[in-house]
Protein backbone atom coordinates (compact mmCIF):
# COMPACT_ATOMS: atom_id res chain seq x y z
CA UNK A 1 0.00 0.00 0.00
CA UNK A 2 1.43 3.25 -0.85
CA UNK A 3 0.29 6.96 -0.23
CA UNK A 4 -0.48 9.57 -2.81
CA UNK A 5 2.33 12.44 -2.57
CA UNK A 6 4.17 11.39 -0.50
CA UNK A 7 6.09 8.75 1.52
CA UNK A 8 5.36 6.53 4.63
CA UNK A 9 7.60 4.14 6.21
CA UNK A 10 7.58 1.07 8.54
CA UNK A 11 10.77 2.30 10.40
CA UNK A 12 9.78 4.15 13.55
CA UNK A 13 8.97 0.51 15.33
CA UNK A 14 12.71 -0.24 15.39
CA UNK A 15 14.09 3.04 17.09
CA UNK A 16 10.78 2.77 19.68
CA UNK A 17 12.05 -0.59 20.79
CA UNK A 18 16.00 0.70 20.89
CA UNK A 19 14.26 2.96 23.48
CA UNK A 20 12.98 0.56 25.83
CA UNK A 21 15.97 -1.13 26.39
CA UNK A 22 18.02 2.23 27.70
CA UNK A 23 15.24 2.87 30.56
CA UNK A 24 16.73 0.48 33.18
CA UNK A 25 19.75 2.55 33.10
CA UNK A 26 18.82 4.97 35.72
CA UNK A 27 19.25 8.27 33.95
CA UNK A 28 15.96 10.46 33.41
CA UNK A 29 15.90 11.19 30.08
CA UNK A 30 16.68 7.65 28.96
CA UNK A 31 13.40 6.90 31.22
CA UNK A 32 11.23 9.37 29.90
CA UNK A 33 12.49 8.90 26.00
CA UNK A 34 12.27 4.91 26.94
CA UNK A 35 8.58 5.78 28.27
CA UNK A 36 7.41 7.76 25.08
CA UNK A 37 8.80 4.89 23.09
CA UNK A 38 7.01 2.86 24.56
CA UNK A 39 3.77 4.50 23.62
CA UNK A 40 4.73 5.02 19.94
CA UNK A 41 5.21 1.43 19.96
CA UNK A 42 1.42 0.68 21.31
CA UNK A 43 0.29 3.09 18.82
CA UNK A 44 1.72 1.61 16.08
CA UNK A 45 -0.53 0.33 13.63
CA UNK A 46 -0.74 -1.27 9.77
CA UNK A 47 -2.51 1.42 7.22
CA UNK A 48 -4.20 -1.66 6.34
CA UNK A 49 -5.85 -1.23 9.58
CA UNK A 50 -6.68 2.15 9.49
CA UNK A 51 -9.90 3.37 9.91
CA UNK A 52 -12.33 6.45 9.34
CA UNK A 53 -11.63 9.73 12.27
CA UNK A 54 -8.61 8.00 13.40
CA UNK A 55 -5.72 10.74 13.55
CA UNK A 56 -2.30 9.47 13.10
CA UNK A 57 1.05 10.41 12.78
CA UNK A 58 3.62 8.15 9.79
CA UNK A 59 6.53 6.82 10.00
CA UNK A 60 9.03 9.04 7.22
CA UNK A 61 12.41 6.77 6.85
CA UNK A 62 11.38 4.08 4.75
CA UNK A 63 11.23 4.04 0.68
CA UNK A 64 8.11 4.54 -0.66
CA UNK A 65 7.80 1.13 -2.16
CA UNK A 66 7.58 -0.58 1.16
CA UNK A 67 4.47 -1.17 2.96
CA UNK A 68 3.79 0.98 5.85
CA UNK A 69 2.74 1.94 9.34
CA UNK A 70 1.99 4.45 11.50
CA UNK A 71 1.39 5.95 15.17
CA UNK A 72 -2.36 6.61 16.04
CA UNK A 73 -2.38 8.79 18.17
CA UNK A 74 -5.56 10.83 19.88
CA UNK A 75 -7.08 13.79 17.83
CA UNK A 76 -6.82 15.93 20.37
CA UNK A 77 -2.35 15.32 19.98
CA UNK A 78 -0.42 17.18 17.06
CA UNK A 79 -0.53 15.15 13.85
CA UNK A 80 0.03 15.23 10.60
CA UNK A 81 -3.20 13.43 9.22
CA UNK A 82 -6.88 11.89 9.89
CA UNK A 83 -8.73 9.42 8.18
CA UNK A 84 -11.82 10.93 6.36
CA UNK A 85 -12.82 7.60 4.04
CA UNK A 86 -11.97 4.63 2.23
CA UNK A 87 -13.43 2.47 -0.30
CA UNK A 88 -12.52 -0.52 -2.44
CA UNK A 89 -11.31 -0.38 -5.72
CA UNK A 90 -13.95 -2.98 -7.60
CA UNK A 91 -13.91 -4.47 -10.90
CA UNK A 92 -10.14 -5.07 -11.35
CA UNK A 93 -8.97 -8.33 -11.69
CA UNK A 94 -5.10 -7.40 -12.47
CA UNK A 95 -3.77 -4.58 -10.34
CA UNK A 96 -4.74 -1.36 -13.12
CA UNK A 97 -1.21 0.16 -12.39
CA UNK A 98 -0.29 3.23 -10.20
CA UNK A 99 -1.42 5.93 -12.46
CA UNK A 100 -4.98 4.15 -12.92
CA UNK A 101 -4.96 3.76 -9.32
CA UNK A 102 -3.72 7.63 -8.38
CA UNK A 103 -6.65 8.55 -10.77
CA UNK A 104 -9.84 6.46 -9.29
CA UNK A 105 -8.37 7.78 -5.79
CA UNK A 106 -7.68 11.54 -7.37
CA UNK A 107 -11.58 11.05 -7.86
CA UNK A 108 -12.90 9.67 -5.27
CA UNK A 109 -11.02 10.76 -2.37
CA UNK A 110 -12.15 14.18 -2.32
CA UNK A 111 -15.89 13.18 -2.63
CA UNK A 112 -15.12 11.14 0.91
CA UNK A 113 -13.57 13.67 2.43
CA UNK A 114 -16.40 16.36 1.70
CA UNK A 115 -18.33 13.85 3.27
CA UNK A 116 -16.67 14.24 6.33
CA UNK A 117 -16.01 17.31 6.13
CA UNK A 118 -18.40 19.20 3.82
CA UNK A 119 -16.40 23.23 4.55
CA UNK A 120 -13.27 23.10 3.32
CA UNK A 121 -12.90 26.61 4.27
CA UNK A 122 -13.05 25.23 7.83
CA UNK A 123 -9.94 23.31 7.27
CA UNK A 124 -6.53 24.45 8.83
CA UNK A 125 -4.24 26.13 6.91
CA UNK A 126 -2.25 23.86 4.58
CA UNK A 127 -4.08 20.77 4.52
CA UNK A 128 -5.27 18.52 1.54
CA UNK A 129 -6.76 15.33 0.55
CA UNK A 130 -4.05 12.67 0.12
CA UNK A 131 -4.47 8.94 -0.06
CA UNK A 132 -2.75 5.60 0.59
CA UNK A 133 -3.44 2.96 -1.93
CA UNK A 134 -2.98 -0.48 -2.98
CA UNK A 135 1.27 -1.10 -4.39
CA UNK A 136 1.27 -4.02 -7.05
CA UNK A 137 2.67 -6.34 -3.99
CA UNK A 138 0.01 -5.51 -1.95
CA UNK A 139 -2.54 -5.97 -5.00
CA UNK A 140 -1.05 -9.60 -5.07
CA UNK A 141 -2.08 -10.29 -1.67
CA UNK A 142 -5.58 -9.15 -2.30
CA UNK A 143 -5.33 -5.35 -1.04
CA UNK A 144 -8.25 -3.34 -2.70
CA UNK A 145 -8.81 -0.61 -0.23
CA UNK A 146 -8.01 3.13 -0.34
CA UNK A 147 -8.03 5.23 2.66
CA UNK A 148 -8.54 9.09 1.99
CA UNK A 149 -6.90 11.44 4.60
CA UNK A 150 -6.58 15.07 5.35
CA UNK A 151 -3.07 15.43 5.67
CA UNK A 152 -0.81 18.26 6.15
CA UNK A 153 2.68 18.11 4.70
CA UNK A 154 4.11 20.89 6.67
CA UNK A 155 3.93 21.01 9.96
CA UNK A 156 1.47 19.56 12.22
CA UNK A 157 -2.47 19.68 13.48
CA UNK A 158 -4.56 19.29 16.36
CA UNK A 159 -8.52 18.44 16.85
CA UNK A 160 -10.46 15.98 14.63
CA UNK A 161 -11.42 17.50 11.22
CA UNK A 162 -14.73 15.63 11.66
CA UNK A 163 -17.71 18.88 10.88
CA UNK A 164 -20.26 19.49 13.34
CA UNK A 165 -23.91 18.32 12.28
CA UNK A 166 -25.10 20.86 9.25
CA UNK A 167 -28.44 22.13 9.30
CA UNK A 168 -30.55 21.95 6.04
CA UNK A 169 -29.63 25.17 4.74
CA UNK A 170 -25.74 25.10 5.42
CA UNK A 171 -26.00 21.80 3.42
CA UNK A 172 -27.55 23.13 0.50
CA UNK A 173 -25.26 25.45 -0.26
CA UNK A 174 -21.82 23.92 0.85
CA UNK A 175 -23.27 21.51 -1.46
CA UNK A 176 -23.84 23.20 -4.98
CA UNK A 177 -20.87 25.50 -4.39
CA UNK A 178 -18.39 22.51 -3.87
CA UNK A 179 -19.52 21.57 -7.14
CA UNK A 180 -18.96 25.17 -8.79
CA UNK A 181 -15.58 25.21 -7.92
CA UNK A 182 -14.73 21.04 -8.47
CA UNK A 183 -16.21 21.60 -12.25
CA UNK A 184 -13.86 24.82 -12.48
CA UNK A 185 -10.63 23.17 -11.36
CA UNK A 186 -11.24 19.68 -12.69
CA UNK A 187 -11.84 20.91 -16.07
CA UNK A 188 -8.91 22.98 -16.16
CA UNK A 189 -7.30 23.00 -19.42
CA UNK A 190 -3.59 22.28 -19.40
CA UNK A 191 -3.39 24.92 -22.21
CA UNK A 192 -2.57 28.60 -20.67
CA UNK A 193 -4.20 30.72 -23.42
CA UNK A 194 -7.69 29.82 -25.16
CA UNK A 195 -6.34 30.27 -28.25
CA UNK A 196 -4.57 26.75 -27.62
CA UNK A 197 -7.45 24.83 -26.18
CA UNK A 198 -10.39 26.72 -27.41
CA UNK A 199 -12.41 23.92 -27.08
CA UNK A 200 -11.29 22.44 -23.48
CA UNK A 201 -12.34 25.78 -22.29
CA UNK A 202 -15.41 25.75 -23.64
CA UNK A 203 -16.03 22.37 -21.78
CA UNK A 204 -14.52 24.10 -18.60
CA UNK A 205 -17.33 26.96 -19.16
CA UNK A 206 -19.89 24.25 -20.35
CA UNK A 207 -19.50 22.09 -16.93
CA UNK A 208 -19.47 25.41 -14.29
CA UNK A 209 -22.80 26.10 -16.34
CA UNK A 210 -24.27 23.11 -15.08
CA UNK A 211 -22.85 23.03 -11.54
CA UNK A 212 -23.90 26.99 -11.10
CA UNK A 213 -27.62 25.57 -12.24
CA UNK A 214 -27.54 23.15 -10.01
CA UNK A 215 -26.20 25.61 -7.06
CA UNK A 216 -28.76 27.96 -8.10
CA UNK A 217 -31.81 25.20 -7.78
CA UNK A 218 -30.69 24.51 -4.12
CA UNK A 219 -30.03 28.25 -3.45
CA UNK A 220 -33.59 28.48 -3.69
CA UNK A 221 -34.96 26.66 -0.60
CA UNK A 222 -32.72 29.53 1.31
CA UNK A 223 -34.02 32.37 2.07
CA UNK A 224 -31.72 34.21 4.43
CA UNK A 225 -31.46 38.19 2.49
CA UNK A 226 -27.58 37.68 1.91
CA UNK A 227 -27.98 34.63 0.20
CA UNK A 228 -30.69 35.68 -1.71
CA UNK A 229 -28.66 38.41 -3.05
CA UNK A 230 -26.07 35.96 -3.32
CA UNK A 231 -28.39 33.49 -5.73
CA UNK A 232 -29.05 36.81 -7.32
CA UNK A 233 -25.62 37.69 -8.30
CA UNK A 234 -25.19 34.33 -9.43
CA UNK A 235 -27.99 33.94 -11.92
CA UNK A 236 -26.05 36.73 -13.80
CA UNK A 237 -22.86 34.84 -13.15
CA UNK A 238 -24.36 31.68 -15.02
CA UNK A 239 -25.21 33.51 -17.74
CA UNK A 240 -21.95 34.49 -18.49
CA UNK A 241 -20.64 31.49 -18.30
CA UNK A 242 -23.21 30.38 -20.99
CA UNK A 243 -22.34 32.24 -23.06
CA UNK A 244 -18.37 31.40 -22.96
CA UNK A 245 -19.73 28.24 -23.30
CA UNK A 246 -21.56 28.65 -26.46
CA UNK A 247 -19.06 31.33 -27.55
CA UNK A 248 -18.31 31.14 -31.61
CA UNK A 249 -14.71 32.45 -31.51
CA UNK A 250 -12.03 33.03 -28.55
CA UNK A 251 -13.08 37.05 -28.64
CA UNK A 252 -16.31 36.41 -27.49
CA UNK A 253 -15.25 33.77 -25.10
CA UNK A 254 -12.98 36.56 -23.57
CA UNK A 255 -15.64 38.87 -23.53
CA UNK A 256 -18.17 36.83 -21.62
CA UNK A 257 -15.45 34.70 -19.26
CA UNK A 258 -14.01 37.87 -18.18
CA UNK A 259 -16.99 38.53 -16.14
CA UNK A 260 -17.99 34.85 -15.83
CA UNK A 261 -14.54 34.19 -13.40
CA UNK A 262 -15.31 37.50 -11.67
CA UNK A 263 -18.89 35.98 -10.49
CA UNK A 264 -17.59 33.19 -9.16
CA UNK A 265 -14.72 34.70 -6.93
CA UNK A 266 -15.12 33.62 -3.31
CA UNK A 267 -14.29 36.74 -1.89
CA UNK A 268 -18.16 37.77 -2.78
CA UNK A 269 -19.84 34.45 -0.98
CA UNK A 270 -18.56 35.98 2.82
CA UNK A 271 -21.54 37.39 3.25
CA UNK A 272 -23.99 34.77 2.53
CA UNK A 273 -21.12 32.11 4.47
CA UNK A 274 -21.42 34.22 7.38
CA UNK A 275 -24.94 34.75 7.59
CA UNK A 276 -25.11 30.78 7.56
CA UNK A 277 -22.59 30.87 10.04
CA UNK A 278 -20.20 28.78 7.45
CA UNK A 279 -16.33 29.23 7.41
CA UNK A 280 -16.04 32.65 5.92
CA UNK A 281 -11.50 32.84 5.70
CA UNK A 282 -11.28 32.29 1.71
CA UNK A 283 -8.00 29.54 1.40
CA UNK A 284 -5.16 30.97 0.75
CA UNK A 285 -4.63 29.33 -2.71
CA UNK A 286 -8.48 30.73 -4.05
CA UNK A 287 -7.48 34.03 -2.67
CA UNK A 288 -4.69 33.87 -4.71
CA UNK A 289 -6.16 33.29 -7.98
CA UNK A 290 -8.76 35.87 -7.63
CA UNK A 291 -6.37 38.49 -6.35
CA UNK A 292 -4.11 37.86 -9.37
Amino acid sequence: MSLGVTSRSLRGISAAVALISVGAVGCSEALDSAKTGAKKVVRQRSVFSLAIGDCYNPNNEAPKSEEFSVEVVPCKEPHKGQVVGDFKIDGQSAYPGEDKTAQIADERCPVEAQKFTPDAWALPKGVDVYYYSPTKESWATGDRAVSCTYTKEAGTFSGSLKSKPLNADQLAYLKGSNAVYEALWTNQPEAEHVEDDFAGYKKQAKAVTAALGTHLTALKSIQQPETVKLRARLEETAGAWEKAASAGDTDAFYLAYDKAFAGIDPGKTLAARKELKLATTVPADEAEVWAG
